[in-house]
Formats: C-alpha cells, sequence, structure tokens
C-alpha cells in the first residue's frame, strides 16, 4: 500500500512572512547596535570632558589646602566635590608626588564592581591635572571615572533594542500578512479558479481583479484562456448535441428513428410494468405514397412524409411519441394507457387528419391515406418486438381490408373493428 505524505514544502505566505521579519530584525539589530556604539562613542567624550571640568573645580577648591599642606582641609574639599560627580577614584598629590588627600565611592557590591569594569573598558584612562599656584606647579589632581551612566545608557539601550525588536516584528508580521493578501488572495483565487475548471469543467468562473499589476496581467489571460475554452466547450457540446440528435432523428421529418423509438418503448413498458398501466403501440402506413412517389417525383413524396409526420404529431398528447421506422412506415406510442378504446379514438382522428389534400411542389395536391395496426401492453404482447410485430400485423390486417383504415391486434371479428374512410 503505497503511503502519500503530506506536502512539506514551504507555502509562499511562510516564506515571505519568514523573509519580512528576518529583515525587520536583522535591520533593527544593526541600527541598534549602531546606535549603542555611537553613544558609547559620544558617551566617552562626554565623560572626559566630564572629569576635565570637574578637576578643574577640584583644583580651585583644593589649592589652599595644598598650599598649606593641609590634609584634613584636602580631603573635606575633595569629598564634597567629587560625592556628586561621576567619580569613581580622586586624588589630591603633593608637589613631591605623595598622596595629600583621596576620596572613593564607597558602593560595593556586584553592580558596582560592574560599573568599575565598564569604566575601565569603555572610558578614558584617568586624567591628571597639576595644580598650579602663582605660575608655580605645586601638586597635582588624578580622577578616575564612574561607569553608572554608561551602564544606565547600555541598559537603556538594550531595552529600547529589545522594544524595537519586539514592535518591528509585529510591524514587519503585520506588513507581511498585508501584503501577503495582496499577494496570495489573486493566487488564490487563481489556484481556485485552476482547480474548478479541472475538476468540474466549470469554465464559465473568472478570476477577480488583483491590485498588483502583474497579477492582475496573469489574471486576465487566465480568464481570456478560461473564455476560449468556455467557448470551445460550448461548441463542442452543441456539436455533440447536433450529432446525438442526428443519431436518434430522422433528417428528412424530424422524428425520432427505430433507435430512439425502441429505446423509449423499452422504458415505457418496464415502468408499465411496474406501475401496473397499459401501453399502445400504432403501426401506421401510407397507402399511396409508391403511387405518389412514382407519379410526382422523389420532391413530392418527400412532402407528402413531411405532411404525415406533422399531421400525426399534431394529433397526440404531450407524452406520446410518434417516430419514422422507415420509409412510408411510422410508429406511436401512447402511454400511459387507460383503455384500448383511447387508442382507436387517437388513430380515428389520426386518420380524420389525413382527408385535407397535401400541397406538394409547385401548384398540385394529393389526398392519401394510412392504414394503422394498434396493440396493447400487456393483452396482445409483454416485449418490445411482440408489441411492435402485433401492431404491424394489425395494419396489414387493416390493409387487407380497406384503405385509410385503422384495426387493433387481436379482435376476433376484424372486419366489425375496421374503419373504413371515404
Amino acid at each position: 500500500m503505497t503511503l502519500f505524505k503530506p506536502d512539506s514544502r514551504p507555502t509562499l505566505r511562510s516564506v515571505i512572512g519568514r523573509g519580512h521579519l528576518i529583515v525587520a530584525l536583522v535591520g533593527v539589530a544593526m541600527a541598534s547596535v549602531s546606535l549603542t556604539l555611537l553613544g558609547v562613542l559620544a558617551l566617552r567624550v562626554y565623560a572626559d570632558h566630564n572629569l576635565h571640568l570637574i578637576a578643574r573645580s577640584i583644583n580651585y577648591t583644593v589649592e589652599a589646602a595644598v598650599v598649606f599642606n593641609d590634609k584634613a582641609a584636602a580631603t573635606e574639599a575633595l569629598a564634597l566635590i567629587a560625592s556628586t560627580e561621576e567619580v569613581a577614584d580622586a586624588q589630591v598629590l603633593d608637589e613631591q608626588g605623595k598622596l595629600l588627600a583621596r576620596w572613593q565611592r564607597p558602593e560595593t557590591g556586584f553592580f558596582s564592581d560592574l560599573e568599575m569594569q565598564m569604566a575601565k573598558a569603555f572610558l578614558e584612562k584617568p586624567i591628571s591635572m597639576p595644580i598650579v599656584h602663582q605660575g608655580q606647579e605645586i601638586g597635582s589632581i588624578q580622577l578616575t571615572g564612574h561607569g553608572g551612566s554608561l551602564m544606565r545608557f547600555l541598559l537603556s539601550g538594550l531595552v529600547g533594542i529589545v522594544l524595537c525588536t519586539a514592535v518591528s516584528a509585529w510591524v514587519a508580521l503585520y506588513l507581511a500578512r498585508r501584503q501577503l493578501r495582496g499577494i496570495t488572495g489573486p493566487l488564490r483565487s487563481l489556484a481556485s479558479v485552476a482547480h474548478a475548471a479541472r475538476s468540474d469543467r466549470a469554465f464559465d468562473r473568472r478570476v477577480p481583479p488583483a491590485a498588483i499589476a502583474e497579477l492582475d496581467n496573469l489574471g486576465n489571460d487566465f480568464n481570456a484562456l478560461l473564455d476560449e475554452l468556455e467557448s470551445w466547450q460550448t461548441h463542442l457540446q452543441s456539436e455533440n448535441e447536433t450529432l446525438a440528435h442526428q443519431a436518434s432523428h430522422d433528417s428528412l421529418t424530424g422524428l425520432p428513428n427505430r433507435a430512439f423509438f425502441e429505446g423509449r418503448l423499452i422504458r415505457s413498458l418496464r415502468n408499465a410494468h411496474k406501475l401496473d398501466e397499459r401501453v399502445a403501440v400504432l403501426f401506421l402506413d401510407s397507402d399511396r405514397f409508391k403511387e405518389i412517389n412514382d407519379n410526382f417525383g422523389h420532391a413530392a413524396g418527400d412532402a407528402v412524409l413531411v405532411a404525415v409526420a406533422n399531421r400525426v404529431r399534431a394529433q397526440l398528447r404531450e407524452d406520446d411519441l410518434v417516430a419514422r421506422l422507415g420509409g412510408d412506415e411510422f410508429a406511436v406510442l401512447l402511454t400511459p394507457l387507460h383503455k384500448t378504446e383511447d387508442a382507436e379514438r387517437i388513430a380515428d382522428k389520426i386518420l380524420e387528419s389525413m382527408e385535407m389534400p397535401i400541397p406538394l411542389p409547385g401548384t398540385s395536391q394529393v389526398l392519401t391515406s394510412l392504414s394503422i395496426g394498434i396493440a396493447v401492453y400487456p393483452d396482445h404482447g409483454t416485449t418490445p418486438g411482440a408489441l411492435l410485430h402485433a401492431a404491424d400485423a394489425a395494419m396489414y390486417q387493416a390493409k387487407r381490408l380497406a384503405r385509410g383504415a385503422q384495426h387493433t391486434s387481436g379482435s376476433e371479428h376484424p372486419v366489425a373493428d375496421v374503419q373504413t374512410r371515404s
């Protein structure tokens, strides 16, 4: 047994959606990294400039303490300024380079260590500024920057990157779905129409217009192809119907032929057997057709056959059937039949319709008559062949008795059943 695995190939929707998402994420990531690097460089310049400003402020404040070598005053002045700025370590050295005062940020812990490490990695190295009094260098100041601002900047940048990535992903998915509706929608409609045309022969369906020019052109071309296929199918159906009609109907009179009549008779007998109904078959033959054909020509004979066909058809009920069996022989199927007298009454109407002259090509007219044999199911036969044979035999019996007469098969007194027309 063959196992059919589902198609694992990606869909156009998934490919385009994944592409939009990847492009959006890569773009956001690159922009975020670039902005972060630019921010770090800008913050590095800013921190270095800020340290120089802080160093000048400390220089001015501790100048007197250095002149008088007052460690307490220098320490107090140093702590007053450094504690309010982004400074991790500040030192005041005397003229010999000895430590006069020092201030260190008191924070301890993981984040403090992390801030120091970031300061060492990203910020400029500690700066040194001389302390000058009356044009003479009397000491120096050394400052090390603190990484708190950088830490906050990087954390906020990371949060911004995450938020931007999430928003960009949502926007990318929204735009992707919106674009996909414009691409996959027409393609889905095209596939649906193509499937209907292939499986159901629904050539009357059409692909709706698309907003995208290329897809709209594709849909228009496919609709044009469907127009041609529909036209071809209509023409083919018309030809098939014409051929089927020609195969089952007489080309001269337009009546059904023998094959059509026998098929209809078989179905009528089968239905009559189920419903316990009666069916009558009338066998008709022209009494003067050979004489007319010989004296007036084949065109006159054809005119007589057409007139006989029209007159017989005009006397029948809607569900009854008349067919030309061949030559000048016709057959009538009466279904359903309530009683034999109904068939005989219809036969009388057919015989009466023959009393009017038939116009021939030109100015001449001719009178003709019919001999009719009647057979009834199931009285005179239960099969199509038996009924036709009984009706044919009854027709010859009527023809032997008199022209323009009818005879019912199986009558005990044939002469009494014969209706003679003057």
